[in-house]
């Protein structure tokens, strides 16, 4: 084939997917594999290596098929059964893809992005098939161009890692968006302040609390908005320290934190200043940012059992996950 002339397959498997928008995901990456069966030597960099080295990184173990555990939240309903370790981000264990997947959950539940799990999850949790299928660098695009923002909310940049310049072009083979071209199927992406968009549910509330610097129960004097940003100071009342992390003495007598960019989206939870709230956070350039926010609800069975549960649980560390 001659040098930049793009091959006839991907264009037929382009096709295929804008012109079935029912189709499954599964079923989509069945379909790769089938169109490219036939072009293995000449796309070779996909295959697996049976020397067990791959993407310049040496393996201690073949790849192999395994099922996606059900405690693997973030992939667990993403429309296949099985993945192959190691995944596309060199994680050789289950407990390393546990402890890692497990930070991304929370901007999962924030809708950023229609097809945020199936970017994720093909990197993650890639689908178990003959050869690795990375997405396309217009799927890490989108979700990027949706997602950074909600990120940059809670003070983190959008990972090295997920640099899309590193994943193969449309005309290649590589999972495409999912809902491009139909609309209607896109689930609704919320306007409200991310830290601010949270069930009151003790699985959410654990999450949050894992991916905190520190928690609080304690009231909100005033809010106001400054700069782009939503400013909440701190009643001086006494503030119950449910996990004080970086937080120091100085910091809890004058307690202000902000809404990176949340001037002008709702939060229902800051309508009315009356209560007690249930607050985490993060310290990042010496500002403190809100990661979630909850009405302190006594009769809540849930934040009852997340708070009980705070006194015993030793959450995974995800310090390598957003570098």
């Amino acid at each position: 084939m001659a040098h930049g002339q793009k091959s006839p397959r991907w264009a037929l498997t382009q096709g295929s997917f804008s012109s079935a928008p029912g189709l499954s995901l599964f079923s989509l990456l069945l379909l790769l594999l089938f169109l490219t069966a036939s072009a293995a030597d000449e796309y070779d960099y996909y295959s697996w290596q049976s020397d067990n080295f791959h993407n310049g990184r040496f393996y201690t173990k073949q790849p192999q098929c395994v099922d996606i555990p059900a405690d693997l939240r973030l992939c667990h309903n993403v429309g296949y059964k099985k993945m192959r370790l190691p995944n596309l981000l060199d994680h050789e264990t289950m407990p390393e893809v546990k402890q890692q997947a497990g930070s991304w959950v929370p901007l999962l539940a924030k809708r950023c992005h229609a097809d945020t799990q199936v970017f994720l999850c093909s990197l993650f949790a890639p689908v178990c098939l003959d050869r690795p299928i990375y997405p396309c660098r217009s799927l890490c695009e989108a979700v990027r161009d949706s997602c950074a923002p909600v990120m940059e909310t809670y003070g983190f940049p959008w990972p090295e890692m997920l640099t899309c310049d590193k994943f193969p072009i449309d005309n290649d083979l590589c999972i495409p968006m999912q809902f491009t071209g139909n609309q209607a199927t896109q689930p609704p992406v919320s306007k409200v302040c991310p830290p601010c968009d949270n069930e009151l549910k003790a699985d959410n509330i654990m999450e949050h609390y894992c991916a905190s610097d520190f928690a609080l129960k304690m009231k909100i004097k005033e809010v106001k908005k400054e700069k782009g940003d939503r400013k909440l100071i701190a009643a001086q009342k006494k503030k119950k320290v449910l996990k004080q992390g970086v937080l120091r003495k100085k910091d809890l007598k004058k307690l202000t934190l902000y809404i990176k960019n949340g001037a002008n989206c709702p939060c229902a939870q800051l309508d009315s200043l009356g209560s007690n709230f249930l607050i985490m956070g993060r310290k990042v350039d010496q500002q403190l940012l809100l990661m979630s926010i909850h009405k302190w609800d006594k009769k809540s069975k849930e934040l009852k059992f997340a708070i009980k549960y705070m006194k015993s649980h030793q959450c995974p560390t995800y310090h390598t996950v957003f570098q």
